[in-house]
């Protein structure tokens, strides 16, 4: 009999009785291979933080691992990507060397079908995955899921506008599916959708003297707006005061006083509030990835439990809560996880039972640093071979080879400053060379005996060795093929340039390889290579607030290309000559000093989706920004300023504003926990911070009751 979750609520988590089926009308007491293939998804589930409120039959549960296989994850994740790239081949395509209307020549179109043949195979694959993922939830759930529902909608338009295309033979130009491919990345992300929504809560939360100079700024209130928001951005800050400034200095009180409160007051008063209320909901999305975490755990316990029931006398049915260790082995072998926390779980594990709390207290290994234990170093039984293990594995020998590194460089820069104010034929690279050679032979020198010290495993078990393995090895390459193009060097050693490339343009990648193996000493200073983890952090586990400004910037840029194709036309048509030369055709027209016209901003257009992402990045990092919106404003109608200014809050007030901040969140956490870390203690520290992890001292653990009343909701897992 199924129990009212407020009964379970009440009730002692201890004396439940498990009974598990997927139907009313079929019971299964204790069918040992349905619970151990539940308990190893469930137990995915809480390491992916997915939710568990999917089917539990056998047959469902091997097409659920299969979705989330990383075959068909990676098949999706490649099927969003080609279905997000067309948009540069298809019209008006972006296949043209330039972007400048002048010198453009016609763009290669791609015939009717190559682009839309393509399209139609991703949407079958967006259908299946649909189709898939709506089977497992059942339906109860799937009317709860709002992202599901408009996936149905999206692939259904997306399939309908792909019709409509075909009926007039590709000669469609709005193409509303373009707007919709944003949302199959979106919807593919957990992560990505918490961010979103997160931003969407937080959202919610922000008479002039006539004259002909002055109205250039502030003749009526569009353009006195746009003007203090282009005093407010500081974008050419001084073209918008000039006007009133040069007729009385006492105007420039209001100017001063308007950028001062504005840039330096509001706009950081504006990225704490809506940092700070950002945060707050991506706190609370966190906390619900974490209870979905324990109770994928504590539903894995419920289901295994079962054969732990009965075995010892002293003991009745209803009070026994444990599982036996090595059907818990048994799920851990075939539990998809990274390997170092597979063994972290197992260490722990003894035989007999084992009871929910300490259950629960195997999976925290989960929110731990990994830490990188080395090969064991090779055993000599030579005293010499022994005499330099000692030596060369010793953390001095790094300080000496950094030291070494330094002076090289030092040395090259001296060189190429002494030689800054010769020219070519006067330069002797003699000395350049020789130099070059001494310390490319105690660089391999240095890198063979760490190979010896520590052996072959240990010394690609690090990753400055691997690093500078590489480029020493490059290194001695490039210098090899020196001396086999323009031989040993010797005293006014110029030759003649032989091969591809010259003598001193293949000593001067000598130098750039050298200069970037100096590099090496960022993982030997603590803050330094927290700064470069940071940064590597950012690229692995903050993908999802990327993704979501490649979506602003995908949707915008095709709005961009609705509104604005075509609306800039050159002043003249540039002829593009057999030689590849341009042969210009001269046209007398007025340009205004400063003006998009004067300044040839004329490869800065909408006219295809490549050009237009350059457009709007430009637009997002606020310098001349106003220039493209008052060129837009002029060819088209003041309503432009509507998208611009809507381009310029979106990316560069909120979202800009909002990943330094998550930056500066990422690094401090990084920072408060290695204080008491060692240099080399960083180095073996895996650290992988995701966004749970960076939020995980607020949040609160959930109660036996909430995991027990949420137990005992599930749609397809019915415990009585």
């Amino acid at each position: 009999i199924r129990v009212g979750s407020v009964l379970l609520a009440s009730a002692t988590p201890r004396f439940i009785r498990r009974t598990l089926y997927t139907t009313p009308a079929k019971t299964w007491h204790c069918d040992v291979d349905l619970y151990l293939q539940q308990a190893v998804v469930f137990i995915e589930d809480a390491i992916q933080y997915r939710s568990i409120n999917h089917r539990v039959d056998t047959n469902s549960l091997r097409l659920y691992r299969w979705y989330y296989s990383r075959l068909w994850q990676w098949g999706l994740g490649l099927t969003i990507a080609v279905v997000l790239m067309l948009a540069f081949i298809e019209r008006p395509s972006s296949f043209s060397y330039t972007s400048d209307p002048r010198f453009r020549p016609p763009p290669w179109e791609p015939p009717c079908g190559l682009t839309e043949g393509i399209e139609i195979v991703c949407l079958i694959i967006f259908a299946i995955d649909l189709t898939t993922k709506s089977y497992l939830i059942g339906w109860d759930e799937f009317r709860k899921c709002k992202w599901l529902i408009v996936y149905i909608l999206a692939v259904s338009a997306s399939v309908i506008d792909w019709t409509l295309t075909l009926s007039m033979y590709c000669d469609q130009n709005l193409r509303v599916r373009r707007l919709i491919r944003p949302f199959f990345l979106l919807q593919n992300s957990s992560l990505m959708k918490k961010t979103l929504k997160c931003i969407k809560r937080t959202l919610p939360e922000i008479n002039p003297k006539h004259n002909g100079e002055w109205e250039t700024y502030f003749r009526d209130l569009p353009t006195s707006l746009s003007s203090l928001l282009v005093l407010l951005t500081t974008a050419n800050n001084p073209d918008v005061m000039i006007p009133a400034y040069s007729l009385n200095r006492g105007y420039s009180i209001f100017f001063i006083l308007f950028s001062g409160f504005g840039t330096y007051f509001l706009m950081n008063l504006l990225t704490a509030i809506i940092y700070n209320q950002f945060r707050g909901y991506l706190l609370m999305s966190v906390q619900a990835s974490i209870l979905r975490r324990r109770l994928g755990v504590r539903a894995a316990f419920e289901v295994m439990s079962c054969q732990g029931r009965g075995q010892d006398a002293t003991h009745s049915e209803e009070h026994v809560e444990r599982v036996r260790v090595d059907a818990s082995l048994q799920v851990m072998a075939r539990v998809q996880m990274k390997s170092y926390y597979r063994q972290a779980i197992i260490k722990q594990l003894s035989d007999g039972f084992i009871q929910w709390e300490a259950f629960r207290g195997l999976f925290d290994e989960l929110d731990k640093d990994r830490i990188k234990e080395h090969p064991p170093k090779p055993e000599y039984n030579s005293p010499l071979l022994q005499k330099l293990q000692l030596v060369f594995s010793h953390y001095y020998v790094m300080i000496v080879g950094n030291a070494v590194a330094l002076a090289n460089v030092m040395c090259i820069c001296t060189i190429l400053v002494l030689d800054s104010e010769k020219s070519m034929a006067e330069r002797d690279d003699y000395y350049m060379e020789v130099i070059n050679c001494f310390f490319i032979l105690y660089y391999l020198m240095e890198m063979s005996l760490k190979i010896l010290a520590f052996g072959w495993r240990g010394y690609l078990s690090y990753r400055n060795n691997i690093f500078d393995g590489l480029l020493t090895f490059c290194l001695l390459v490039l210098q090899i093929t020196i001396f086999a193009t323009y031989r040993l060097p010797f005293p006014k050693w110029n030759p003649a340039s032989r091969g591809l490339m010259s003598l001193w343009e293949m000593v001067r990648l000598v130098n750039m390889l050298i200069v970037v193996r100096f590099l090496r000493i960022i993982p030997d200073i603590k803050l330094m290579a927290l700064v470069a983890s940071t940064l590597v952090d950012l690229v692995k586990n903050l993908r999802a607030f990327a993704g979501i400004l490649v979506v602003v910037f995908y949707v915008f840029a095709v709005l961009g290309i609705w509104l604005f194709q075509g609306a800039i036309t050159a002043p003249g048509k540039m002829s593009v000559m057999s030689n590849s030369s341009m042969e210009n055709i001269t046209i007398n027209f007025t340009m205004e000093c400063g003006s998009y016209e004067q300044l040839g901003y004329w490869p800065n257009n909408f006219d295809d989706f490549a050009s237009s992402l350059v457009l709007l990045y430009n637009i997002m990092v606020v310098n001349n920004w106003q220039v493209f919106m008052d060129a837009y404003t002029r060819y088209t109608t003041e309503w432009s300023k509507v998208y611009f200014v809507s381009w310029w809050l979106t990316s560069s007030v909120m979202w800009v504003n909002l990943f330094v901040a998550l930056i500066l969140e990422n690094f401090i956490y990084k920072w408060d926990r290695s204080v008491t870390c060692s240099v080399a203690d960083v180095e073996r520290t895996g650290y992988e911070t995701t966004v749970q992890l960076m939020f995980r001292e607020q949040i609160q653990e959930p109660t036996e009751e909430e995991l027990v009343t949420q137990l005992h909701q599930h749609p397809h897992l019915h415990l009585s």
